[in-house]
């Protein structure tokens, strides 16, 4: 189980130098005592809770407003969380810009990703998902980084995939771009039972806040609520893993706090 016991190089943030290369932390799988992987269990009960009035959530969408927010390092934990529950998981890296999964998971780079199942009519779903160390957590990487993402995630054949892996897994949890940079989670969402978003505390500011409400409500996205990610309250005893965020959940965008 080699990502368990990953150590990635670290900025000064505590944020990955680079989350292409050295991958998302995936602290859940290394250190689940630790209090940070029981805050991302919280999330976990706090996300199965909001959907109980949305009913069943099988396909979730988790993005953020901006880049270097940690949407990747919650998306990683979650899809880990869930597995350790039980659940048959699959995560799908659709960030087809800057995508992470590869890395964090240690799986192979060259191998076919999403985007050579989208362009290629004969690929089967098969020939695309990849095992982890972790019995119940499977992984679609990105693939190669195509010219058009928005295009391929908006097709046909990506509506097709998406019920597909409905009926084959208990959840399926994609990692897309940021909302206020490029379109592509704008045209996914509809093909979701569930939205959550990524605020970064001390980075996620008011006016981006609201836009993202803004595009949420005009594309009546199935918003389950925000993941508060606050990289900038370190706890004692975290330092040996060079990972000090405190994570809480929280509903709708009425009040935003962001500074």
């Amino acid at each position: 189980m080699s990502f368990f016991k990953k150590r990635n190089k670290v900025g000064k943030d505590g944020l990955s130098v680079d989350t292409m290369t050295n991958g998302a932390r995936l602290i859940a799988a290394a250190e689940p005592k630790n209090p940070v992987a029981e805050q991302f269990r919280t999330v976990r009960t706090n996300i199965d809770f909001a959907a109980v009035a949305k009913g069943e959530i099988k396909t979730l969408l988790i993005s953020s407003a901006l880049p270097s927010e940690g949407k990747s390092t919650v998306t990683s934990n979650l899809a880990v969380v869930y597995a350790q529950q039980g659940k048959k998981v699959l995560l799908v890296d659709a960030d087809l810009r800057r995508p992470t999964a590869a890395a964090t998971f240690d799986l192979k780079r060259n191998a076919a990703g999403l985007t050579n199942y989208l362009g290629d009519n004969q690929k089967e779903i098969t020939d695309v998902i990849q095992h982890t160390a972790m019995e119940k957590l499977d992984i679609i990487t990105s693939g190669p980084i195509p010219p058009n993402p928005a295009e391929l995630l908006g097709s046909g054949r990506m509506t097709d995939l998406v019920t597909k892996l409905k009926a084959a897994y208990d959840l399926v949890i994609f990692d897309v771009p940021p909302f206020l940079m490029v379109t592509d989670a704008q045209v996914l969402m509809a093909k979701m039972d569930g939205v959550a978003i990524v605020v970064s505390g001390g980075k996620t500011n008011k006016g981006a806040l609201k836009r993202t409400n803004e595009i949420l409500q005009i594309a009546e996205a199935p918003l389950l609520g925000f993941i508060y990610n606050d990289k900038n309250r370190k706890k004692k005893g975290n330092s040996g893993y060079g990972y000090g965020y405190g994570y809480g959940y929280g509903y709708g965008y009425g009040d935003t706090k962001a500074n």
